[in-house]
């Protein structure tokens, strides 16, 4: 399939598409529009390799997300757009499990996994990093790039924490997806060759422009995180992997930059980082 977009970080494996996920798909392949659908547990996880599995066009990336590595309640303000409040059981992970699902060819990298402090009792904070650098090695030893979940919390960078961690361990790549830190926290991951994606809170807060600006060309890459933050115009909706179209838009008024240049360079920022041949745009 040809493909004109691609959604970096989407989980289309969610509840949120239990009614019309075919659907959303097919406004995906209709509007030439690639993704990675990311587990944050074992269960998201292994729906993702099957969305994978059976769709063209989407990919998995599997993993443990730093919520879910204990029992925490979590509200709907706090998921944003399309997000219903839930309370995490926690998951103690087999990591022979994540190993068996990486192998898959269609799983093209580990997480989303990494450290948040948003909200976080200082007493997760242990297991966070313990699974965190377990699913470091996963990635290790699976030779596959690290989908990163950080967010900073508390007075502390997360950021900060979690590269000292990586710089130790980590023997691949990663992307920073949904970042939000600063350009000084985005410097040493810069300097280990790591990538950093964009979600649709771009199209309606000028506090990521900054960033935007100062990250060289080749380290950007749209997503959505859907079926949250939908960009505008259609907040309000629940997000999908089709609106990444408006975050390529909104990288390119923000660099003021050609769209079709922007778009072209986005798409192939995601084909390297997959490591999938690059296609021709339709």
């Amino acid at each position: 399939m040809k493909l004109n977009y691609f959604d970096l970080h989407s989980h289309l494996n969610f509840s949120a598409y239990d009614d019309d996920r075919s659907d959303a798909i097919m406004r995906m392949n209709e509007a030439g529009v690639g993704t990675i659908t990311v587990g944050t547990q074992y269960d998201t996880s292994e729906l993702a390799v099957k969305l994978a599995e059976e769709n063209e066009n989407i990919y998995a990336s599997v993993g443990l997300h730093p919520i879910h590595t204990s029992k925490s309640h979590h509200d709907s303000k706090e998921l944003g757009e399309g997000g219903k409040e839930f309370t995490s059981r926690g998951e103690i992970p087999d990591m022979s499990v994540y190993m068996r699902l990486a192998a898959h060819p269609k799983v093209v990298a580990i997480g989303e996994c990494g450290l948040d402090y948003y909200r976080c009792p200082e007493e997760t904070i242990a297991l966070q990093i313990k699974f965190f650098e377990q699913m470091i090695d996963v990635a290790n030893q699976s030779g596959k790039p690290l989908m990163l979940h950080i967010r900073n919390g508390s007075g502390k960078s997360a950021y900060n924490d979690a590269f000292q961690i990586l710089k130790g361990r980590s023997k691949v790549i990663g992307n920073l997806h949904f970042y939000a830190g600063s350009i000084e926290e985005a410097k040493p991951y810069l300097d280990m060759g790591y990538t950093f994606s964009f979600t649709g809170v771009i199209t309606f807060t000028r506090d990521y422009d900054e960033i935007i600006k100062y990250l060289p060309a080749d380290r950007i890459m749209s997503e959505t995180d859907a079926p949250y933050v939908t960009p505008n115009p259609f907040r309000g909706q629940r997000n999908e992997p089709v609106y990444v179209r408006e975050v390529v838009k909104a990288i390119a008024e923000i660099r003021r930059e050609d769209e079709g240049q922007v778009a072209k360079s986005l798409l192939g920022n995601a084909q390297k980082f997959i490591s999938i041949p690059p296609s021709p745009r339709g």
